[in-house]
């Protein structure tokens, strides 16, 4: 997440340059070959406007669904900051042992801490491959790449429940399953059980909406016919404004060397909408540890911060910070 005001109009220019080069050549070839003589690649402008209508559309479509999927993803998260609150101090006052008070506040951190480390796994059609975002990524650190799961549940179980969770497959399920287990286990009113079994439940129902988000792509038929109307379109724009700019410069200055005034306008009009597409298709995997991600490191620190507060420790560990306004 970008925790600064905004991006420079520098770093969208940077982050979009291969475009950008790409553009500029479209753009070129068909004016040079117009300015040779070849004027019969002009094409009228109105089958372009239209598609560039169409291409509107659908990539103001894909930027809200990617939005949706952004801010499903924060109220997800936003979710298992509130419930986590009330679990604990729920533990806290409901618990007079202060060693398993601790043992189940310490199990939550690791079942954050499984939680982030799979929604960070690589999916094939998400946009961490792609060069831009590669060469982005050194602005910034992501801590899952940065240290495996076994270390960091280390801290948080002991051997016993460490070894019989790294061997489960979805391992933050299994450490919520053996929570419950504890729970049920507990000398309690059945009221009180009753609430901690409704956190707990909620817990699983976050859980299973992050990872809808994570292993669901953006539908593939969507994605693909927005990526073939974009590079038409993109394609037919220089094509569709040689007659315009040829005819601007009519009786000025500028006749006959208007024309070239073609590269720069058509690049930066097909520039918009691939800049448009792109953004959106930065933001359509939340958890995929790009610069737009939701913060779910520092959120699930900032839950373990607030919750080892309540057991009163005194060597609490440092919320994380952003890294070129990059929080994670």
């Amino acid at each position: 997440m970008n925790a600064g005001k905004k991006y420079t109009f520098r770093e969208f220019v940077y982050w979009t340059r291969r475009h950008i080069y790409k553009l500029f050549f479209l753009a070129l070839i068909p004016t040079v070959l117009y300015h040779l003589g070849l004027t019969f690649l002009s094409i009228t402008w109105v089958p372009v406007a239209l598609l560039g209508t169409a291409v509107s559309f659908i990539v103001g479509f894909k930027n809200n669904t990617s939005y949706s999927r952004a801010w499903e993803a924060r109220t997800i998260y936003g979710s298992i900051v509130n419930n986590s609150r009330s679990f604990a101090v729920m533990i806290r006052d409901f618990l007079k042992d202060e060693a398993e008070t601790k043992a189940i506040f310490y199990r939550h951190f690791a079942w954050l801490t499984a939680l982030r480390f799979q929604l960070r796994e690589p999916r094939p059609w998400e946009n961490m491959t792609n060069p831009e975002n590669v060469e982005y990524s050194s602005h910034y650190s992501l801590p899952e790449r940065l240290t495996t799961m076994e270390d960091e549940l280390k801290k948080y179980l002991p051997q016993e429940e460490l070894h019989y969770i790294l061997a489960k497959k979805n391992k933050a399920t299994q450490i919520m399953a053996l929570q419950s287990r504890h729970v049920n286990n507990l000398r309690l009113p059945e009221f009180q059980l009753l609430q901690l079994q409704t956190a707990i439940t909620a817990f699983y129902d976050s859980q299973g909406r992050a990872e809808r988000i994570k292993n669901f792509p953006y539908p593939r038929n969507y994605s693909s016919i927005a990526s073939y109307l974009l590079y038409f379109f993109v394609l037919l724009v220089p094509f569709g404004l040689l007659n315009e700019f040829e005819k601007l410069g009519d009786g000025t200055l500028i006749e006959g060397y208007s024309i070239w005034l073609n590269v720069p306008f058509a690049l930066l009009l097909s520039w918009v909408f691939v800049a448009l597409d792109a953004v959106g298709e930065s933001s359509v995997n939340p958890f995929e540890g790009n610069a737009n991600d939701v913060p779910i490191t520092n959120i699930s620190r900032t839950i373990e911060i607030d919750m080892r507060d309540m057991l009163d420790e005194a060597d609490l560990p440092s919320p994380t910070t952003a890294i070129n306004n990059i929080l994670m």
